[in-house]
């Protein structure tokens, strides 16, 4: 058997609080991404891989197959409609990217086809499309390299040409002025990748865009919105506990942005316009599940605040929006979404419910304010996703939009959501899917979650899972602390000092499972990645040989050097969900569980370990160190490989069949192990 890589071994002493830590792989960072030796060292890595998938008959071919099986030769999106034109995309089978098309008086028109522009191209995606208000021009933001630091081209619809391109390490997302001959973005900083400028562009000119706003706090991240009526550019100034919103008028050529509420401490809001009102959902007095409320255009002051929508402790409001006669809330229940629409002339709620025991919910394509109907996105584990459009007045619901799965009868599976009680006393959700008819005992079970920064897996229909699925696998999402799944509280007891209870929670769902006889114990696994990927380095280390095999994609691995170094992009804006090691107490804390530092000699389980060298989010040197250090520490003879590509950012590589069949290799991995005898 080939032997894995081993990279050299040069000693850095890392040095805060008086504490020594030794990594005597430091040397594998380049943040310029042109060492040859660490080039060379990360294709050795990938070439064992490669040996490593053929020896042991790695089907990640069948997978793919599976997956173009399912998917329909042509794809259409749902239309969008602005104004009197209609905009959608589709997707072939056998192209990467998408087309996007524009419908006026029954004629359609291609505007932009994704895939002649990636053409020649090692990597290429676009942020999304932005249309003019005057339907002339389409915007949309163009990342060449995979950190996602887009520049924006202007496109003139009807000569077909690409009229400028403005380099700007942009977000990619763009509002357009009124008339449509200028827009305002958001830039990056060019070091630490956090969102920090709002500027404007005019159209054609060659004087620099003009700087609108910048943010001098680097704790905090800048994103901006298109309001309900179209009137203002809502810009909010946020970080994990406290934010500010600034508005600006679209329709006075005077660019003037003021603030509506002044940042506080553990105070966060989201507001949105009608023609003459602000609504404002708050946490504001310890609600932390958010309120609503509302105020005239002209008085945003708190005292003149009205509410609507009282707090409650076991329902999150998540979002609201905005017609002349309604509000419909997206909330969070019992760890599921949901639907509440409330009529504002009598103040009356009508919650809209479903009858699968898990699925999502969501509010999709709003653009009107004045429209007589809503849209909202239903999906289940085993039900592809499906638009619908609802009246908000007769409450008549139809189909607008189906996502088509050729070969799926969901009738096939089983799902269910189920509690377990983690060790400290809290129940813990678990949503689960599985083929009808298998023996649960027995069967292969694979355990997937993320639990932070308040991001829930919703469980939604997943075809990435299916193959395994049809296998006979069961999968479990592991709704655990950390995620917002029971509300802002769920959150904040699985963040900073309470980080512990996001990793207990996965091991203690894993063998509440296994005791309820869910699952063959000798083929358990467990994937997830980024954030969720350091779940997968904190588990494998305190259970070691809870699970047979693990991928962990993107994994942000080393906390504690991470967080320590403010160079590093977006280090500063995360203070507040993993602690600053800059403090003492949260230092130590992080050292318990950051996963390079916890590796010990160990019988690890099989890992597959997932990176991109681009990658912004979780830069490639934390997985490249991480999986030497594992291997020179394991003290079983399973395998710890790593798959780095060498093009590409955090979601792998561009394009849609290139993904599959990254994702194919992971599933492979994970239902080649299952056949193995323990």
């Amino acid at each position: 058997m080939k032997k894995a890589p081993f990279p050299k071994k040069i000693k850095k002493s890392l040095l805060a609080h008086s504490d020594e830590r030794i990594d005597w792989f430091y040397w594998l960072r380049d943040d310029k991404r042109k060492s040859k030796k660490i080039l060379n060292y990360l294709k050795e890595e990938n070439k064992y891989t490669n040996y490593w998938f053929k020896t042991n008959k790695v089907n990640s071919k069948k997978i793919f197959n599976y997956y173009k099986n399912a998917i329909p030769i042509l794809e259409e999106s749902l239309k969008t409609k602005l104004g009197d034109y209609d905009y959608y995309s589709t997707a072939s089978l056998y192209k990467e990217h998408r087309k996007y098309y524009r419908v006026h008086n029954k004629k359609k028109k291609l505007i932009l086809d994704v895939n002649k522009l990636a053409r020649d191209r090692e990597y290429y995606d676009i942020s999304s499309i932005f249309p003019s208000r005057n339907h002339k021009y389409l915007a949309y933001g163009e990342d060449i390299t995979g950190r996602r630091e887009f520049s924006i081209v202007i496109k003139d619809i009807n000569k077909n040409i690409n009229i400028e391109v403005n380099e700007c390490s942009s977000t990619g997302k763009i509002i357009w002025n009124k008339n449509s001959d200028g827009y305002f973005y958001l830039k990056k900083d060019s070091k630490t990748l956090i969102t920090n400028c709002l500027y404007y562009h005019e159209l054609g000119s060659k004087k620099d865009d003009k700087l609108i706003f910048k943010e001098k706090d680097n704790e905090f991240n800048l994103n901006i919105f298109l309001s309900r009526t179209k009137k203002f550019l809502l810009m909010e100034v946020s970080k994990t506990e406290s934010n500010e919103f600034w508005f600006l008028d679209l329709e006075n050529e005077n660019i003037k942005l003021k603030r509506f509420l002044k940042r506080k401490n553990k105070h966060l809001y989201l507001i949105d316009d009608t023609p003459k009102k602000f609504f404002i959902l708050s946490n504001r007095k310890n609600q932390k599940n958010f309120a609503l409320y509302e105020t005239d255009i002209l008085k945003k002051s708190e005292i003149y605040w009205r509410k609507i929508v009282s707090h409650k402790n076991n329902e999150l409001i998540e979002n609201f929006l905005c017609f002349k006669d309604f509000i419909i809330l997206e909330i969070r229940k019992n760890g599921l979404s949901q639907l509440v629409q409330i009529d504002r002339r009598s103040n009356k709620k009508q919650y809209i419910e479903f009858e699968d025991e898990a699925y999502s919910i969501s509010l999709s394509n709003n653009n009107n304010y004045k429209n007589k109907i809503f849209y909202f996105d239903y999906s289940s584990l085993k039900t592809p996703s499906s638009v619908f459009s609802q009246d908000l007045y007769t409450k008549k619901r139809k189909i607008v939009w189906s996502q088509k799965i050729l070969n799926h009868m969901k009738n096939k599976y089983e799902t269910k959501r189920i509690n377990i009680v983690a060790r400290d006393g809290k129940k813990v959700p678990i949503s689960l899917i599985y083929k009808k008819g298998i023996n649960l005992k027995n069967a292969p079970l694979l355990q997937y979650g993320y639990g932070s920064y308040g991001l829930v897996i919703e469980p939604s229909f997943k075809l990435s899972f299916m193959p395994l699925i049809d296998e006979g696998f069961i999968l479990a999402i592991a709704h655990i602390r950390g995620g917002q799944d029971l509300g802002r509280d769920w959150y904040d007891q699985g963040r900073m000092m309470n980080k512990m209870n996001t990793f207990n929670d996965f091991i203690d769902c894993t063998k509440k499972l296994l005791n309820k006889n869910i699952g063959n114990k000798n083929k358990t696994f467990a994937m997830g990645g980024s954030a969720g990927g350091l779940l997968m380095g904190v588990i494998v280390n305190l259970e070691p040989e809870l699970y047979k095999g693990i991928v962990s994609s993107v994994p942000f691995v080393d906390v504690l050097t991470t967080m320590l170094d403010e160079s590093i992009p977006l280090t500063t804006f995360e203070y507040k969900e993993w602690g600053n090691p800059n403090k003492k107490q949260e230092y130590f804390f992080i050292k318990k569980y950051s996963p390079y530092d916890n590796i010990d000699y160990k019988p690890y389980p099989s890992i597959l370990v997932t990176s991109s060298l681009y990658d912004s989010q979780v830069q490639y040197f934390e997985p490249a160190k991480y999986v030497p250090k594992l291997r020179e520490h394991s003290t079983s003879n399973n395998p710890i490989l790593l798959k780095m590509n060498m093009i590409g950012g955090h979601a792998g590589k561009s394009g849609r069949l290139a993904s599959l069949k990254e994702t194919s290799e992971e599933l492979g991995f994970l239902m080649t192990l299952s056949t193995k005898d323990s």
